[in-house]
């Protein structure tokens, strides 16, 4: 045993310490996405009864906690969180959770600006010879929390992956360690539509050979992944790594060889997807997770010569202003990096930002592309930040385009059956 795992030994404790160690008023940072730390969650609820005004910083949950969503939590526990889940919707009326606006390449510090974490809790992958461990999976704002902790507790799992990035915290710096291996967070691909896969295909056709890419997640991107199959020497530069980006690049798409930034490697803040992603990523050089400080900065994103940005959204306004996070005054998700990569696309050369999305919604009885956005609707990136919105209708370019000429394209790339109604909308409430 060398001193490194001495001091690991002695650092060793039970989760349920950990609950003691938690007092009135303190500020909890934890780790998200796949490092979502479910066995501390589901009974963070039992120490209510001894707590009050307990603030929980994450990005969304995978999983409902008695903590988070049960009325007799109110006082004790309230969650700061910067992307609005399933959970966070239907429990909204409790009002235990709240969003965090903010774009994610500074979000994390404009918090810590009037918040003092007391305390980080985190999934770590095990100790290596040298006493270091590493973050994988999600450096959103972990390894600034870690830094900015007066407490750090990492709980090491055995199930995941080793990831390269600049994500090493050494065992000096981790003041408690709770061993407890849990299955690691996945989800599924989703398979496109025919009316996904014909976005997939007009997006792709925008995409150059040897262009850095930012794809989210869901069903368009896989689509466009899908149409990127034929192109060469892609590169990546990602809020997110995605399974569909694991695929391109053990199929030759995406080698990096052109990128003028961190040449061959895929950069990315977090990865989320199937298991045959993880296993992509373990122990690969090619990868380079850090923190979205960095990767989200858009002045960082801009170096990346052909940097093009796919994103989707709710809704679109005919002069071009894209809602990505609310219906109306209603928070659905949240603005992630979307505004980020737009903006970062937009000043690199030769760069795109785009966004791809379907016609309609609810079944198609409701138009995406709408007059105006529904009252309250958040304006999550300014018209002035897009260059192309795509349909399964065509491609209407905004890139230097009247308020007049967006009109016009927007209403030829809606759904038909709505295109009169937004035409006689513009008219009415002259926009152009």
């Amino acid at each position: 045993m060398n001193q490194y795992e001495r001091e690991y030994e002695l650092k060793k404790v039970e989760l349920t310490q950990i609950y003691d160690m938690i007092r009135t008023g303190d500020f909890i940072c934890i780790s998200y996405n796949a490092l979502e730390p479910v066995g501390f969650l589901r009974n963070l609820h039992t120490i209510k009864d001894r707590v009050e005004n307990v603030t929980l910083r994450h990005g969304g949950l995978w999983y409902d906690y008695p903590f988070a969503g049960r009325e007799d939590m109110k006082g004790h526990f309230k969650a700061l969180t910067t992307f609005y889940d399933s959970f966070c919707r239907s429990h909204h009326t409790c009002r235990l959770a709240s969003l965090v606006p903010g774009n994610m390449h500074n979000n994390t510090e404009r918090v810590l600006e009037d918040h003092h974490i007391n305390m980080y809790y985190g999934l770590a992958a095990p100790m290596d010879k040298n006493g270091f461990v590493r973050v994988p999976l999600n450096l959103v704002y972990e390894m600034d929390a870690i830094r900015s902790a007066d407490i750090v507790v990492l709980q090491i799992d055995r199930n995941l992956p080793m990831v390269s990035g600049e994500n090493l915290v050494h065992i000096r710096d981790i003041d408690y360690i709770v061993e407890m291996d849990e299955p690691v967070i996945t989800i599924e691909d989703t398979i496109p539509s025919e009316t996904e896969m014909q976005i997939g295909q007009y997006v792709a056709e925008l995409v150059p050979d040897g262009a850095t890419i930012q794809l989210g997640i869901g069903k368009i991107p896989n689509a466009v992944g899908s149409y990127l199959a034929g192109k060469k020497d892609l590169g990546v530069h990602t809020e997110m790594i995605t399974s569909i980006i694991a695929e391109l690049a053990e199929a030759g798409v995406i080698t990096g060889r052109r990128k003028t930034l961190h040449r061959e490697l895929i950069v990315g803040a977090f990865a989320l997807g199937a298991q045959r992603l993880y296993d992509f990523l373990d122990g690969n050089p090619q990868i380079s997770l850090r923190s979205a400080s960095y990767v989200n900065n858009p002045f960082i994103i801009a170096k990346n010569e052909k940097m093009t940005s796919i994103n989707t959204c709710l809704q679109i306004d005919l002069t071009g202003q894209i809602c990505s996070e609310s219906l109306g005054t209603r928070q659905f998700s949240g603005p992630g990096g979307a505004a980020d990569f737009a903006i970062g696309a937009s000043h690199s050369k030769g760069g795109k930002s785009i966004i791809a999305v379907k016609s309609t919604a609810k079944n198609g009885t409701v138009s995406t592309i709408q007059p105006t956005l529904y009252p309250g609707g958040v304006v999550t990136i300014t018209r002035n930040d897009i260059d192309y919105i795509v349909t399964e209708y065509g491609v209407a370019k905004m890139k230097g385009k009247s308020i007049d000429e967006r009109v016009d394209s927007l209403i030829q790339v809606a759904h038909p059956k709505f295109r009169e109604e937004l035409r006689f909308k513009a008219d009415e409430y002259e926009i152009w």
